[in-house]
């Protein structure tokens, strides 16, 4: 298994508790995957932590507090820690080593697994648990590498930035920028944030939780969970029955101001038809900017902070902490890129098409090559010697999001083809691992050596998730759903918007079915 973070670590459990022996490679120096990496000040779950933790053991459930309604990278980290401890994980993980090959064996229906130590494993199954948000994303600015101050990028955080007084530049304002610059403002002499593309972003309404609190979302747990399976992104919080323009304007204001309290990514979900209807999408959109327009002095750099080229929600909503109120700052400074290209990076700053700014640290807040970037670093072989970046050339063909056509025995965790980021990534984790431990458990019980997914069932489901994704208003965004923001990315995009809970139901159905689309190899028919 490739990844010890929130997926890999569930699978080790869960698939050692079922007797199979397991290896787990992770390449970071510690657990934690995502976790681990994403030490950038304001670094935050998007998801209330209550929600955003596992839910396969009860003791662990009652036994865990969480501090906040919305968790730190170092709270969840610290519960990371818990749970590989708690369930003596660390054992079966090899730490600071990277899977660079992976190469299918018809004859023996195995995989010949190696690392960048020199190691060689032999393995029967092989489960990707590297993440879909996990290989940085560095852009191809002329000159980086000539600049005399310091480079950091938000997944790489290095513990020895000191930004006291120091001219600090971001580029990016996507979910860790905006994250990042309310807490690099206050730090910095003076901050420039070089924007290309304005977000929505929601106050995540952050507060602490009191005992109290925190004592009935223990109760609720059951309830909490079985809600959060049955919904379209793995919360428990539903939208309103009615469409946006059925209600009253009353109506319609109150909802929103309830999931504006709420926090975060949500706001996308208040009504069903948000992102399916662009004027339902609208009336989200008014409500929004007057917010924005409110907390923001200066209305020309409110206009340049409205994002005009995508619906709201087509792509993932940030969730901050007073983003917009820092522009109030008088050391806060806004690039608007669009309108002032960047040039190159020279020694001493960023050059624009107006000016040279001079800099002493430049932060890229550039995100991630999402969803397929961690799997390419990978060399994976599979039937008749191709390879699966030659068999994603045009985009990544997956069925159910778990397995491919020619690469047997090998299951890929909440990546393309799957609700992926769409969900709570933690439940999303354990749906996924769940499925294929009762997968390999299946093919003993039945006498069958490997599972593989059909060339007909990976066409039928790429063109289902493409026309669920038509129907919505997501691809008028230029997202790293799609892969937009990687130059030579095929425009595919690639989670499915059809819902968490919808998913979960396709998925049972299919193993019911006797793994419908899988083609499953008797042991006798090895060559």
């Amino acid at each position: 298994m490739v990844g010890a973070g929130i997926a890999g670590l569930y699978a080790l459990h869960r698939l050692r508790s079922d007797g199979w022996s397991v290896r787990v490679f992770e390449a970071g120096p510690d657990i934690g995957g995502v976790w681990f990496w994403n030490r950038y000040p304001g670094a935050r779950c998007d998801v209330e932590s209550v929600d955003y933790s596992y839910s396969f053991d009860t003791a662990l459930q009652q036994e865990w507090d969480w501090s906040e309604k919305y968790a730190t990278q170092p709270e969840i980290l610290r519960y990371l820690h818990h749970v590989a401890d708690r369930f003596d994980l660390r054992r079966d993980i090899t730490l600071d080593t990277r899977v660079v090959d992976m190469s299918f064996d018809e004859s023996s229906s195995s995989w010949t697994v190696r690392t960048d130590r020199g190691e060689e494993v032999t393995s029967r199954f092989c489960v990707l648990a590297v993440g879909p948000l996990s290989s940085a994303n560095i852009p191809e600015i002329p000159g980086l590498d000539s600049f005399s101050g310091q480079i950091v990028h938000t997944s790489s955080w290095p513990e020895d930035v000191d930004l006291t007084g120091r001219r600090v530049g971001v580029i990016g304002t996507g979910s860790s920028g905006i994250q990042a610059i309310p807490h690099i403002a206050r730090e910095a002499g003076d901050l420039y944030v070089f924007q290309r593309t304005a977000n929505f972003s929601i106050p995540a309404g952050n507060r602490p939780l009191d005992a109290q609190t925190r004592a009935q979302y223990k109760r609720s747990y059951d309830e909490r969970r079985r809600l959060s399976m049955e919904s379209g992104g793995g919360s428990p919080h539903r939208p309103h029955p009615e469409s946006a323009l059925a209600v009253t304007d009353d109506e319609r204001r109150i909802a929103y101001e309830k999931r504006w309290q709420l926090g975060g990514v949500l706001f996308s979900k208040t009504f069903p038809d948000q992102l399916t209807d662009r004027a339902a999408n609208d009336t989200a959109r008014s409500f929004w900017e007057q917010k924005i327009r409110a907390v923001v002095d200066d209305p020309a750099v409110a206009e340049r902070l409205i994002p005009g080229d995508h619906p709201i929600g087509a792509k993932r909503i940030c969730t901050d902490d007073n983003y917009f109120e820092t522009y109030n700052r008088a050391n806060v400074h806004l690039v608007d890129v669009r309108q002032s290209p960047i040039d190159c990076v020279v020694a001493e700053g960023i050059r624009t098409a107006g000016e040279t700014i001079g800099l002493d640290v430049i932060v890229l807040a550039t995100g991630f090559d999402a969803m397929t970037g961690s799997i390419d670093r990978i060399n994976i072989v599979g039937r008749d010697g191709q390879t699966l970046k030659q068999a994603w050339s045009a985009g990544p063909r997956t069925y159910l999001g778990l397995g491919v056509d020619g690469f047997p025995n090998l299951f890929n965790i909440a990546g393309p083809g799957s609700p992926s980021v769409l969900a709570n990534m933690v439940l999303h984790a354990e749906l996924h691992v769940d499925w294929v431990a009762d997968a390999i458990g299946h093919l003993d019980a039945a006498g069958r050596r490997s599972i593989e997914a059909t060339t007909e069932a990976v066409d039928a489901w790429v063109a289902d998730c493409a026309d669920r994704a038509d129907n919505t208003l997501m691809p008028q965004a230029n997202s790293w759903y799609l892969g937009a923001n990687v130059p030579g990315r095929p425009r595919v995009f690639m989670p499915f918007v059809g819902g968490f809970g919808v998913y979960r139901e396709i998925i049972a159905d299919v193993a019911a079915d006797g793994y419908r689309g899988f083609a499953l190899m008797p042991a006798e028919e090895l060559t």
